[in-house]
C-alpha cells in the first residue's frame, strides 16, 4: 500500500507547474488550488524562477491587499530582487510597510518601473496601462475571482501567463445584472479562467493536491462538498493538530459546542427552528457568546506534533456571515461583551484569509426561502474553509427541510455550463456532517 506523502505530492505538483511555466510553449497555464494550498507561495516561487532566468514579468492580483502581500512575500524571500509596485493616484494607495523595503520601487506610472524584474499591481490598475512593450510573462493571482472582461482589458500586456486560483470559492463580483450575456462566448461576468478554457481547451491544467491550512478533520468534507472534480488532502494527520483550553467548560451549550469543535474540528450550535429577520438577534447573540467563551477559556493551539503551543488570541479568531448587516450586528454584540480585535466580516472579505478558529452564522439560518445568493457554493465554501483547527457553525434548525421544500427556481440558460456541485447538494453535504456534532441551544 502506497503511503500518501503530502510534502512529496505538493513538491511534485509544484515542480510540474514551474517546468511548464519555464519551458512550456502554451500561452497559458491554469493551476487549480484548494483553500490553503499555497497559492501565494506558488506565485512567489514562479515569479522568482522567471526573474532568475532573465524573464521580466508582470503580476496581476485582484485587490490592493493581495498586491501588497505579494510584494512583502517577495521581499522576505529575496531582499535583493528588484520589484515594482504600480499603484493608483489615491491618497493612501499601498501598505506603508512597503516604504521600508529598499528593493521595492513604487509609482503610479508603469514607465517609471520599466526594466524592473517584476512589476505588481491590480487588474484594475493594469487596465489603464498603455503604450508599453508587452511583458514576456504574467502571473494572474486569484484568477477565478477575475472577470473575463478584466482579463480582456490586460491581455495585450503580456505574451504568456500563469493563472493561479481557487475554483471552489466565490465567483467574480458584478454590481450589475449580466443575464443578457449568459451563455455567450463573450460573457463579461464569467470568470477569466472559465472563458480562457472555453476558448483554449488545450491549455495545460494543473492542481495543487494538498491543503496546508485545513486540518485532517476538515479537508475530507470541504473536498467532497466543494471540489468533487479536484479532490485534495490535508497536509497534516489526525493527531498533528490540537486545540485545548486552560479553563474547563461550564456545561453551557456554548461551552459544549466549543469542546466538541476542539475535539472533532466541527461544532453545530443549533437554535430552535424559526423564521427570523436577517439579523436574527438570538443567533447574533449566540455567535457573540461563543466567541466570548472561546477567549475566556484560554485556548491553546498546537500546529503540528512537537510544535510549541500558541495561545488562541482574538486576532486568531474570525466570525463569518453572508451579509454586511449581519456582520455589523455581530460586531455590536461582541462590543457589548467587551470583545475587540476579532475579525468579523462577510465571506467575500474573508476570502483568502485564515484563522485558528472560525465561528460561522449559517447563510440559511432562519430564512423562509433558499435564494440563489444563499445557495452559492462559493459562499459556504469560504465560510467553512478559513480555519486551521476548528469551525463552529451557528444555525437555526430546519435548514435541511427548507432545502427540500425550495427546489431551485432559477431559469435555465442555454449555453451556460452548470456549476457543480450545486448549492443544494453542497449544503446538504455540510449539514449532514455537522449533524454529527450538534449541540442544541434551548432557552
Amino acid at each position: 500500500m502506497t503511503v500518501f506523502d503530502p510534502a512529496a505530492e505538493a513538491a511534485k505538483a509544484t515542480d510540474a507547474i514551474l517546468s511548464d511555466t519555464l519551458h512550456g510553449t502554451h500561452r497559458g497555464i491554469v493551476v487549480d488550488s484548494p483553500p490553503g494550498a499555497g497559492k501565494s507561495t506558488l506565485v512567489v516561487s514562479a515569479a522568482r524562477e522567471l526573474a532568475a532566468v532573465g524573464r521580466s514579468l508582470m503580476v496581476i492580483a485582484q485587490t490592493n491587499a493581495q498586491v501588497d502581500d505579494l510584494v512583502l512575500r517577495l521581499a522576505e524571500k529575496d531582499p535583493e530582487l528588484p520589484v515594482g509596485r504600480l499603484h493608483s493616484n489615491d491618497p493612501d494607495p499601498y501598505d506603508k510597510a512597503l516604504n521600508g523595503l529598499e528593493n521595492v520601487r513604487k509609482s503610479s506610472k508603469a514607465s517609471d518601473l520599466a526594466g524592473l524584474d517584476i512589476v505588481i499591481s491590480t487588474a484594475a490598475k493594469w487596465a489603464h496601462v498603455q503604450n508599453v512593450e508587452p511583458w514576456p510573462h504574467a502571473i494572474v493571482d486569484e484568477a477565478y475571482q477575475m472577470r473575463s472582461d478584466a482579463l480582456l482589458a490586460v491581455a495585450g500586456l503580456f505574451e504568456r501567463a500563469l493563472f493561479v486560483g481557487d475554483p471552489g470559492q466565490l465567483d467574480p463580483f458584478s454590481i450589475v445584472g449580466a443575464d443578457q450575456w449568459a451563455g455567450l462566448s463573450y460573457d463579461p461576468s464569467a470568470s477569466a479562467v472559465s472563458t480562457l478554457l472555453a476558448h483554449n481547451p488545450e491549455l495545460p491544467q494543473h492542481r495543487l493536491p494538498v491543503s496546508w491550512r485545513l486540518p485532517a478533520s476538515a479537508a475530507p468534507l470541504v473536498s467532497q462538498a466543494f471540489y468533487p472534480y479536484t479532490p485534495f488532502r490535508s497536509g497534516t494527520g489526525p493527531e498533528d493538530r490540537k486545540l485545548s483550553f486552560g479553563v474547563v467548560g461550564d456545561g453551557s451549550a456554548h461551552d459544549r459546542v466549543i469542546d466538541e469543535a476542539a475535539w472533532s474540528g466541527w461544532g453545530l450550535l443549533e437554535l430552535p427552528a424559526r423564521h427570523t429577520p436577517r439579523t436574527d438577534p438570538e443567533a447574533v447573540r449566540a455567535v457573540a457568546q461563543v466567541v466570548r467563551r472561546l477567549l475566556d477559556r484560554g485556548g491553546v493551539a498546537t500546529g503540528t506534533a512537537g510544535a510549541t503551543p500558541a495561545p488562541v488570541t482574538a486576532d486568531r479568531v474570525a466570525v463569518g456571515t453572508a451579509h454586511r448587516d449581519q456582520a455589523a450586528a455581530v460586531r455590536a454584540a461582541l462590543a457589548e461583551l467587551g470583545v475587540t480585535d476579532v475579525t468579523v466580516d462577510t465571506a467575500n472579505r474573508l476570502q483568502g484569509r485564515e484563522f485558528d478558529v472560525t465561528v460561522v452564522l449559517h447563510p440559511l439560518s432562519g430564512r423562509p426561502d433558499a435564494t440563489a445568493f444563499h445557495l452559492e457554493t462559493g459562499r459556504l465554501c469560504v465560510l467553512t474553509s478559513r480555519h486551521r483547527h476548528a469551525c463552529i457553525v451557528v444555525c437555526r434548525a430546519g435548514v435541511a427541510e427548507l432545502l427540500d421544500e425550495h427546489p431551485s427556481t432559477e431559469p435555465v440558460q442555454l449555453g451556460v455550463t452548470v456549476k457543480f456541485p450545486d448549492g443544494w447538494e453542497a449544503n446538504h453535504a455540510v449539514l449532514s456532517h455537522l449533524a454529527e456534532h450538534r449541540v442544541p441551544l434551548t432557552r
